[in-house]
């Protein structure tokens, strides 16, 4: 990761054999992280796992930023905003740990990725980005998919997962407002470290107050809840985080984009395999629909040249 912490990056125009090898390694890790999730949830309290996660991964976040002189201290508007973000990060991430209580690994990949939806829809209205006909159809697509999803749990006899679906689905919201926080405030201009660590260290601090609302912090402790939470921690926030950032300054954007429906995909397969968690029809339906909704929205616009 030396090169990533450089402070010349040289940019690519093109996605590169690296850029797709690492893209399907990153999009692997976060379908995989909802596997994880509901492992950790065995051993340990949700509230308490949103907590841990974040104070070892900012820790290591923090590191990172002195090892590679990263300013983090600097007055520059980002406070707010910031805290802003952090709250938003804490409560997604409650929810999420909240939510796979209740449903499957699989189901709560769907609804948390349905995010590139919501920030589509709140960039309309907050950041004057249009959406076009083409979008339209692409947040169309995926709404029909988070449909398929909800119908697939109320044709069962028990339906109690569904508040773990609600939950999950929430979850994405704000990892869409979260988003668009970001864009729309001095955050936009701060490095991507100094904005991540705004998420986890307020997400530390709102909830420390809540720990006795998750009822026992420690559940069935086991060396696999606890490997799934430093998992968690290390690998996906504080090593798949700051790579993905590396990532997206170096390469074209919309490219890596594409890559986007492949997160949900792994989700679901990770859940099916690992867990052994049951996947019908209709969750594959579901699952082509938000990854075809993907596709569309993230397609880049063809400007036309005037002729002459």
């Amino acid at each position: 990761m030396a090169a990533m912490g450089a402070t010349t990056i040289e940019r690519r125009d093109a996605i590169d054999a690296f850029a797709v090898v690492m893209m399907l390694m990153l999009t692997c890790s976060w379908g995989l992280n909802q596997v994880a999730i509901k492992i950790a949830n065995t051993g340990y309290s949700p509230i308490y796992l949103t907590m841990a996660r974040s104070a070892i991964a900012a820790v290591l976040v923090y590191g990172w930023c002195v090892w590679r002189g990263i300013r983090l201290f600097e007055r520059d508007g980002t406070l707010w905003p910031g805290i802003l973000a952090g709250a938003l990060f804490a409560a997604e991430f409650m929810l999420i740990f909240f939510g796979l209580d209740y449903t499957t690994a699989a189901r709560g990949a769907l609804m948390i990725n349905t995010m590139p939806f919501w920030v589509l829809i709140g960039a309309h209205f907050l950041l004057g980005e249009r959406i076009t006909a083409t979008k339209l159809l692409g947040l169309t697509m995926a709404f029909f998919g988070v449909a398929l999803v909800f119908l697939d749990q109320l044709s069962l006899p028990d339906n109690a997962a569904l508040i773990g679906d609600l939950m999950c689905l929430a979850a994405g919201i704000l990892w869409g407002a979260t988003t668009l926080v970001i864009k729309k405030s001095k955050l936009s201009d701060a490095s991507a470290e100094k904005t991540l660590l705004y998420q986890l260290v307020v997400s530390v601090v709102v909830a420390v107050p809540l720990l006795p609302l998750g009822g026992p912090i420690l559940r069935d402790v086991s060396a696999l809840a606890t490997g799934s939470l430093l998992f968690q921690a290390i690998f996906v926030v504080a090593f798949t985080y700051i790579l993905w950032f590396w990532m997206i300054r170096t390469y074209p954007a919309t490219g890596l984009a594409s890559f986007a429906f492949l997160t949900p995909a792994f989700g679901v397969l990770c859940g099916g395999f690992l867990l052994n968690e049951p996947l019908s029809i209709n969750i594959f339906a579901a699952l082509a629909l938000i990854a075809l909704g993907l596709l569309v929205v993230n397609r880049p616009v063809r400007r036309r040249i005037p002729p002459g």
